[in-house]
């Protein structure tokens, strides 16, 4: 591809939503993006696509601008592209990025909104204003004490407000979501979270039935103006089930929703919205309603869906923040299967026949994608390291999946 301008994406994370990112610009533009992570995790490790640097202290403020600045200062006559694969470091881009360096773009809404949306409490107030359904939900603080009733009957959801704030505490028992039945077990985990350290208030939502097939992530891009230019539906067919991992997906098959889409559609271009956003979504059966649980103000860690059902979103962010160029709105609706986990683990644990079928039909195409294996990063010893990965997450199932 002819490039008009010289730049350099910039990355923050360790992940596979780093390496996904790493992995869309690469195959676009043959660029290898420069990361930064706290450590060399699996996903980039042995890996031929990127140039990984590892630092303890890079999600820390004082570290983190010492370290862009004096990138932005070694590469002065490039344009650099800052991205953040995780909540952490697009906090971070967005409060500092009215002092960076001016060979820095950072394509982030202004923190104070950035912290109203990735605040629970405050996106489910924000949703109700907009019209956005969502689950039957009660805001917990500490201060009310024990919890002896609630508005809505069990099993009963409960998750921090503020994620950030709340991995800050590490515990025994800590969890990313927790799913209890009663409200004796409801106040317990209250209770774990809350002598930990954790201060914020805690959301409290009444379970919607069914299982991962029940789940959908939508995928978004705005533009520089705060129009949405790109939106892709995933359709979630298998989520991971470990303590820290739980609702991390697993298995994604792309599909349309024009009525669902227009709702955030309606949402992002009404807050003015730029960046990538993302949302986790599950259809209630009992209303016929899809209701929203968060936003991620930056592109989910399975990105690589959208990528890889032939909306490279390295692309959208470039032809916008970097060439300038006006953006056709696109709702992908390309058929893809995006999956992490092996096809045997696939296929023992999604049940319904329709979405097996559908499965076997994509694999048959030659759509699926996995964005860990790419032909350009074939080391043998990333190889090795993916080997092992995969074969985990046999015995994974098997624990937490009962």
């Amino acid at each position: 591809m002819e490039q008009e301008k010289k730049f350099i994406p910039l990355l923050f994370a360790g992940d596979i939503n780093v390496y996904s990112v790493a992995r869309a610009f690469h195959e676009l533009y043959g660029i290898k993006p420069y990361v930064f992570g706290k450590y060399l995790s699996g996903p980039c490790a042995d890996t031929a696509i990127m140039h990984y640097a590892a630092n303890p202290k890079i999600d820390e403020q004082d570290t983190f601008l010492s370290v862009i600045t004096k990138f932005a200062k070694d590469h002065k006559n490039e344009t650099i592209l800052a991205l953040g694969c995780g909540d952490s470091y697009v906090q971070l881009l967005s409060q500092n990025k009215e002092h960076f360096p001016e060979n820095i773009i950072a394509p982030y809404i202004d923190i104070e909104l950035m912290n109203d949306l990735i605040h629970k409490e405050k996106f489910y107030a924000m949703c109700e204003r907009m019209g956005v359904d969502y689950p039957d939900t009660f805001v917990y603080r500490r201060e009310m004490g024990e919890v002896t009733e609630l508005p809505f009957a069990g099993p009963y959801i409960i998750k921090p407000s503020n994620g950030i704030e709340y991995w800050r505490f590490a515990f025994s028992t800590q969890k990313k979501v927790y799913k209890e039945d009663s409200l004796a077990d409801l106040n317990r985990v209250l209770s774990d979270i809350y002598n930990a350290g954790y201060t914020d208030s805690v959301i409290i939502q009444n379970f919607i039935p069914g299982d991962d097939t029940f789940m959908r992530v939508l995928t978004c891009y705005s533009d520089r103006q705060g129009l949405v230019k790109l939106m892709c539906l995933g359709h979630v067919l298998l989520e991971e089930h470990t303590p820290h991992g739980i609702g991390n997906h697993a298995v994604i098959l792309t599909e349309r929703n024009e009525e669902l889409e227009e709702q955030f559609r309606k949402l992002l271009d009404g807050m003015g919205y730029v960046g990538f956003s993302n949302f986790d979504i599950k259809y209630d059966q009992r209303d016929g309603k899809y209701k929203v649980f968060e936003i991620n103000t930056r592109q989910g860690r399975s990105n690589y869906y959208v990528t890889g059902a032939g909306a490279n979103i390295a692309q959208y962010v470039v032809e916008d923040r970097i060439y300038g160029n006006p953006i056709d709105f696109c709702s992908v609706d390309t058929d893809s299967l995006w999956m992490v986990v092996p096809k045997a683990v696939a296929f023992r644990y999604i049940k319904p026949p329709e979405y097996r079928k559908k499965m076997k039909a994509l694999i048959a195409a030659g759509k699926l994608v996995n964005p860990l294996y790419y032909a350009a990063d074939n080391a043998f010893a990333r190889r090795m390291h993916l080997f092992k990965s995969q074969m985990g997450h046999y015995w994974k199932y098997q624990k937490y999946m009962k």
